[in-house]
């Protein structure tokens, strides 16, 4: 064995590119998350206007409507719930007191499959605690279960971070430091899932802060994006489609005779290639209006009407 040399320089680690990117990350965004209290539980929640107001999970603040922020320099202040969106898993919260400046928010619809991302939060109650890994898959749909109903978390990030109960709201940030999504442990599943940050949810969040909640349709499917056969792409010009892997009992895709196995090309007559494409429509005008739908069935185009129902939480 050869002896320690402190005059040596260490031999190049592999590592260390990667061990600066994380380290790097951590300390830009840490400071902008904070580990919430709440009378029924908590989560973590990350600061996205100067203004005060926090972003987090739906499922984090549940009914309750006030709670305490501890921020990573040990500074509490106590919030308000501003407003929440079950479907897309977001709420807002705003602080009475002072709060760290805004996390700068990025894009998610800009991610790449193996790309790193960081995620940081207050799992188990250890607030700060940072995981490293990389985007597994993009565009994914769960479906979970809050109370009596079922419903589904459209267009979430799949990551290898390892997230635990207390994850729940943090940031999901990539190697520039900003925040593409917010961590969610609802699925339960083993995965690092996490709600992105896009226009999509830009557009949720900007309506949690004016009108305190979001009418949301809700169709009750979940899928994943599927190649079309040659065939089909040849003769629709579209080369992907949403298979359903999951239809929730009595929702209005059931209603409508959607079937597991369907592979969606069009919503509204516009094309599907993912579950993004079906959140985007699935606002409050949609609502109890007849919506068509296109699946490729068994080889064959079938064409359906879905009514979509409002979400209630």
């Amino acid at each position: 064995m050869r002896d320690f040399d402190p005059a040596q320089p260490d031999p190049v680690d592999p590592l260390d590119a990667y061990s600066r990117a994380v380290s790097s990350v951590a300390t830009s965004v840490t400071p902008h998350v904070a580990s919430i209290r709440l009378p029924r539980g908590g989560g973590s929640a990350v600061v996205f206007d100067d203004e005060g107001y926090l972003l987090t999970n739906a499922h984090v603040v549940g009914r309750d409507q006030r709670g305490t922020a501890t921020f990573n320099d040990g500074t509490e202040a106590g919030f308000r719930v501003v407003g929440a969106d079950p479907l897309s898993d977001l709420a807002v919260l705003r602080v009475r007191d002072a709060a760290p400046p805004a996390a700068r928010l990025g894009d998610a619809d800009r991610l790449v499959v193996g790309q790193l991302v960081v995620a940081i939060g207050s799992p188990l109650g250890f607030s700060g605690s940072v995981t490293a890994g990389v985007v597994s898959a993009l565009g994914r749909a769960i479906p979970v279960r809050q109370g009596r109903m079922a419903r589904v978390i459209e267009d979430v990030i799949q990551t290898d971070a390892a997230l635990n109960p207390g994850n729940s709201g943090g940031a999901l940030a990539n190697s520039a430091g900003s925040v593409v999504g917010i961590n969610t442990a609802v699925a339960g599943f083993g995965l690092g899932l996490a709600v992105p940050i896009n226009a999509t949810t830009r557009r949720i969040i900007d309506t949690l802060l004016v009108e305190g909640r979001v009418r949301r349709a809700y169709l009750g499917v979940v899928g994943v994006p599927a190649p079309l056969p040659d065939d089909i792409a040849a003769r629709t010009g579209q080369s992907a489609g949403l298979r359903v892997v999951e239809v929730v009992p009595g929702g209005p895709a059931d209603r409508a005779g959607l079937r597991a196995g369907d592979l969606v090309l069009t919503v509204g007559r516009e094309r599907i290639s993912d579950a993004q494409g079906i959140q985007r429509q699935l606002f409050a005008e949609v609502i109890g209006t007849r919506l068509p739908v296109t699946v490729l069935r068994n080889g064959a185009m079938v064409d359906v009407l879905a009514v979509p129902s409002e979400l209630v939480g």
